[in-house]
């Protein structure tokens, strides 16, 4: 993994805005729905190298594919074998300690989300539930190998500093998909950690950084509103080790770790505080964190590595630029944010980053997609005022 050792180098959390086609295309695809593959694969290759070059067109030093190939983490559906559909699904109504805090605002926002025609009709994971059947191995090879060979394809003649792929976590997996096979969950959550595995170790096989992307770690906190701190410091424990049981043999300055709350834009006033669990963020076999400190509920959480000392050969790659706010932050305000981080943890060890995706601007609940490159704009601008105070 590159280090800021000249300059502050920068990136984005993995998720790029994309065509309202493309997106449909994922959503069928991931949700097993009946879609045309020749033309799915033929406008894929071209989103990949035009967001390829777009990155490097912005100046991003450390890039990826968007995430073009996948409507969202159900792409794990046909890469995971033993995971089938079951009934019909059925949308429940999610209880958080926000929403209870807030629930005319979230629901007034629900029902402004709904109306809009690119989510009529849509479920989290197309129109049928799925789950765990049949033993979990992984079956994803050709799969994943194709998007690395596009992406490889993609970044030759571009000047770029380096490339990284994300992955899921095993626990967001575990999430999504119920378990109806193992005699307890714990063996389900290990089996998919071992399934897992197999794709982490061909991304950095593939010369790749791994990108392993977690936000229930952080996000369990306001979906259960019924525990305490303790309970939920005992939920991440286990999720850390078995996450560090997927990523065992790969080197940790191979991988970078991104956990957040998800791309909720709303009052987040419940939002795990980082002084909570950072300790426990720093037990992950990673060489980086990628994590939220852009927003108004994080932005004051950089004056925690004053008293916190990141690794030996860590990297914070905080976000200086809000998947959640519609503003476009200012240059010289993204600069600050960098000296501030660099100050208390080394300029080298510092990449700017994004507090999250914005691969659902085309469709979702998030910045118009002009919005959200101006927002990378002004993240590689703002860096490179703070390179030029820094050196």
């Amino acid at each position: 993994m590159q280090r800021s050792t000249e300059r502050i180098i920068t990136t984005h959390a993995g998720g790029l805005p994309r065509s309202p086609e493309l997106a449909q295309f994922g959503r069928a695809k991931d949700a097993g729905e009946p879609y045309d593959a020749d033309a799915f694969a033929a406008l894929l290759h071209d989103s990949v190298f035009a967001i390829v070059q777009k990155q490097a067109e912005v100046g991003l030093d450390v890039i990826n594919d968007g995430e073009h190939g996948r409507s969202g983490f159900g792409y794990l559906r046909t890469r995971i074998a033993g995971l089938h559909a079951t009934e019909p699904y059925r949308m429940g109504v999610a209880t958080s300690r926000d929403y209870l805090a807030f629930t005319g605002a979230y629901d007034e926002k629900r029902v402004m989300l709904a109306a809009r025609p690119s989510n009529a009709g849509r479920g989290p994971r197309g129109t049928r539930a799925t789950a765990c059947t049949e033993p979990v191995t992984y079956g994803g090879a050709q799969e994943l190998n194709e998007e690395l060979e596009t992406l490889g394809a993609a970044l030759q003649g571009v000047d770029a500093v380096e490339a990284f792929v994300t992955s899921l976590s095993p626990g967001n997996l575990q999430l999504q998909y119920r378990n109806d096979y193992y005699p307890s969950d714990d063996e389900y959550l290990r089996a998919l950690a071992d399934a897992l595995h197999d794709e982490y170790q061909t991304i950095v096989d593939a010369g790749y950084v791994l990108q392993v992307d977690d936000p229930r770690l952080v996000t369990h906190w306001d979906r259960h509103p019924e525990i305490d701190l303790v309970a939920c410091r005992r939920f991440m424990v286990e999720q850390i080790e078995v996450l560090n049981h997927a990523l065992r043999g790969i080197p940790p300055e191979r991988v970078r770790y991104h956990t957040c709350y998800s791309t909720n834009t709303a009052p987040r006033a419940s939002d795990l505080e980082l002084r909570d669990y950072v300790d426990l963020l720093l037990q992950i076999n990673a060489g980086a964190y990628v994590i939220e400190a852009a927003n108004p509920r994080h932005e004051h959480e950089w004056e925690i590595w004053e008293r916190v000392k990141l690794p030996e050969g860590k990297v914070l790659i905080p976000g200086v630029v809000s998947h959640c706010v519609a503003l476009v932050e200012h240059p010289e305000l993204v600069a600050q944010r960098i000296v501030r981080f660099a100050d208390v943890v080394g300029r080298e060890n510092v990449i700017a980053g994004a507090d999250c995706g914005f691969s659902a601007a085309a469709d979702g609940d998030m910045p118009h997609p002009q919005v959200a490159w101006a927002k990378l704009q002004a993240l590689v601008d703002g860096a490179r005022l703070a390179s030029a105070a820094l050196w």
